[in-house]
């Protein structure tokens, strides 16, 4: 590996990482534009034209907000568990490819790593963002926290299971663990993508997703009316923004997995030959954006379930049937093969 690709992989990697970060701010006001819209009102509409600066001025207040530190607060831990999960969230992105081999732009592909175990990477970084939720929690010197902490490593750890049971699916139809090759496999029109013939897959992966990322109506580890803010309630200023931003990073790094393993990727719907390369980019947006306004439709419609019926759910409805669909994809294969 020479130099040149070493410097590609950094200015990739950092453009990634200045876009996920705007995207999160964004995102913010995607969902507060929504909700309100859901519940009869506008929504931030003050600062800029139609609301477009209300993130930035948030982003600004957060900065100058005094962080305060409880006295019973175990350091360097609690200073750093907000790092750890923004960090998490940004790596997941980098096996995730937003073009085709062929796009580039000055010779750098729309892809930070192209590996031949993309999926299991994917997992792999995914199953570590408990770690921050968790030393957040402990060392946060709060009952609150600690409770909220161990709720959300049970649910995480729970729910794990069967994402990672129904993207077994997805790997068993195009026997590839590649992330390209994932997409390549959905070329052609949208009768391809895989969300059609694992559709049991694609609703188990997004209710899994939607419990992984701690939102409505799985938002229990931060339940206000009974944990006051879960692993959450003594972080304030940057710390606090940090797990906000990662919270929605997440969000956006599950729908672009279930994108690119069951919508196609960047692939469009029709292909009519036209040399549609240059829109792959915005294909996968479009998808992507679908996915987060689901996120925020769930919350803005579903209330929160009890935890006993959240474990329930993931153990005994989600994780047996992603295994019953993964053996019949299974066994369809080895018929049709």
């Amino acid at each position: 590996m020479q130099w040149t690709d070493v410097l590609s992989f950094v200015i990739k990697a950092l453009i990634v990482a200045g876009g996920l970060g705007g995207l999160g701010l964004y995102s913010s006001l995607f969902e507060r534009k929504l909700v309100g819209r859901f519940q009869n009102r506008y929504g931030p509409n003050r600062v800029g034209p139609f609301g477009l600066l209300q993130p930035i001025a948030d982003a600004v207040k957060l900065l100058f907000k005094e962080s305060l530190k409880p006295k019973e607060a175990k350091n360097p831990i609690y200073s750093f568990a907000p790092i750890l999960a923004l960090t998490i969230a940004m790596t997941a992105y980098a096996v995730i490819p937003l073009g085709p081999d062929g796009l580039n732009i000055f010779g750098a592909k729309f892809f930070i790593a192209d590996v031949n175990i993309g999926v299991l990477y994917i997992l792999a970084i995914s199953s570590m963002g408990v770690y921050a939720i968790t030393l957040a929690g402990w060392s946060s010197g709060n009952k609150y926290s600690l409770l909220g902490a161990i709720r959300a490593s049970a649910q995480i750890i729970s729910y794990e299971l069967a994402l990672g049971l129904s993207l077994l699916s997805v790997i068993v139809l195009t026997h590839s663990l590649r992330m390209q090759d994932i997409v390549a496999a959905q070329s052609g029109n949208f009768w391809n993508w895989f969300f059609l013939p694992a559709i049991i897959a694609f609703i188990v992966y997004c209710t899994a997703a939607v419990a992984e990322t701690n939102r409505a109506p799985f938002d229990l580890p931060e339940a206000e009316q009974e944990l006051v803010a879960g692993y959450l309630t003594e972080y304030s200023g940057m710390s606090w923004a940090l797990f906000f931003a990662a919270e929605y990073i997440n969000m956006i790094t599950v729908s672009s997995i279930a994108t690119t393993m069951f919508l196609g990727g960047y692939q469009p719907l029709i292909d009519l030959g036209w040399g549609w390369d240059w829109a792959a980019p915005l294909w996968f947006v479009a998808k992507v954006s679908l996915l987060m306004f689901g996120f925020v439709w769930l919350r803005a419609t579903l209330p929160r379930l009890k935890y006993n019926r959240l474990m329930h759910l993931g153990w005994q409805v989600l994780i047996p049937l992603a295994a019953l669909n993964l053996i019949i994809v299974s066994v369809v294969v080895a018929i049709v093969s």
